[in-house]
């Protein structure tokens, strides 16, 4: 990749300006790209929430630690001071498709701004980018189209609350078509959660968490090559259960099989599992079984 320039935009209207695109409000904008002048893309880091809809085909563009080749109706959601880039190698190119930029002030003290936890999507890597159909695609640009009409009014008492109702709306629709992303995914998410439950086996059964420490879930989402809430999300949508309580009863599991080693004592075995102190592998153990591992041997 021959530039590695970034460039910084920490305001929407900076945005606008590259976009050649009129700033109707200061905290955010709806941008058609179709009616910007053709750009040369660099590496960009945004001080504000992104979410681009794009087109066309438009190259390789690096985003987390991973590349991807944009396809068109694709949903891609970055999140302030996360850095992304598209590499042409200095060519001029028309950008088409349309984004939604808005800034977190333009959220704050509101529901959308407590909630926007929830949203995982925009800490989701760029190859877990949501794939719209034809309909979805549909949705998507009224709710831009909204957003928009609403800009173009004169800013009065419920401008605010207006804009930004309709910009959780349109995050919402992304919450049910990333559900139905899920879904029609099944076949690769099954291969997915046979793989973590594989190297959740492994982890435990090997010197890992003596060496490494505890098992967790930023660990197995790198060894799968997706991000930690993508991985988050995917496993609680297919399992019912978080990661974290997946990897919490195979370690029980364990638990258990070594507490009857007459051999090993309790603090042995906490240690072998990865806790650096016996009482918060006891706290755990209590927690899912009912009675502390003392207890549970003199049980069996």
């Amino acid at each position: 990749m021959e530039n590695q320039e970034v460039e910084i935009y920490n305001t929407v209207s900076e945005y606008n300006k590259m976009a050649n695109h009129e700033t109707l409000h200061p905290l955010v904008s709806v941008i058609d790209f179709s009616k910007s002048d053709p750009i040369c893309q660099y590496k960009r880091k945004f001080g504000f929430y992104t979410v681009f809809l794009k087109d066309v085909m438009c190259g390789d563009m690096q985003y987390g630690k991973h590349s991807y080749d944009y396809q068109e109706g694709t949903l891609v959601f970055i999140a302030p001071g996360q850095t992304y880039g598209i590499y042409n190698r200095d060519r001029f190119v028309q950008p088409a498709g349309f984004a939604l930029i808005f800034h977190p002030d333009l959220i704050k003290g509101t529901n959308l701004a407590k909630n926007m936890k929830d949203y995982s999507f925009f800490s989701y890597d760029v190859h877990e980018a949501l794939h719209l159909s034809e309909k979805e695609r549909e949705v998507i640009l009224d709710c831009f189209k909204n957003i928009k009409l609403e800009l173009e009014q004169a800013i009065d008492k419920h401008s605010k609350s207006l804009i930004v109702n309709n910009i959780e709306l349109f995050l919402n629709y992304c919450m049910r078509f990333y559900d139905r992303q899920f879904i029609t995914r099944d076949h690769i998410n099954q291969g997915v959660i046979g793989k973590f439950e594989n190297l959740v086996d492994d982890y435990l059964k090997s010197e890992n968490p003596k060496n490494i420490g505890f098992p967790m879930v930023n660990y197995f989402a790198e060894k799968l090559n997706l991000s930690a809430n993508y991985f988050g999300d995917l496993i609680k949508k297919e399992l019912g259960i978080s990661a974290q309580e997946f990897i919490h009863n195979k370690l029980i599991d364990i638990a258990k099989e070594q507490i009857l080693d007459q051999g090993k004592t309790i603090s042995e075995i906490s240690y072998d599992l990865g806790f650096k102190y016996p009482q918060h592998f006891t706290r755990l153990f209590k927690t899912k079984v009912g009675i502390s591992p003392s207890e549970y041997k003199i049980l069996n």
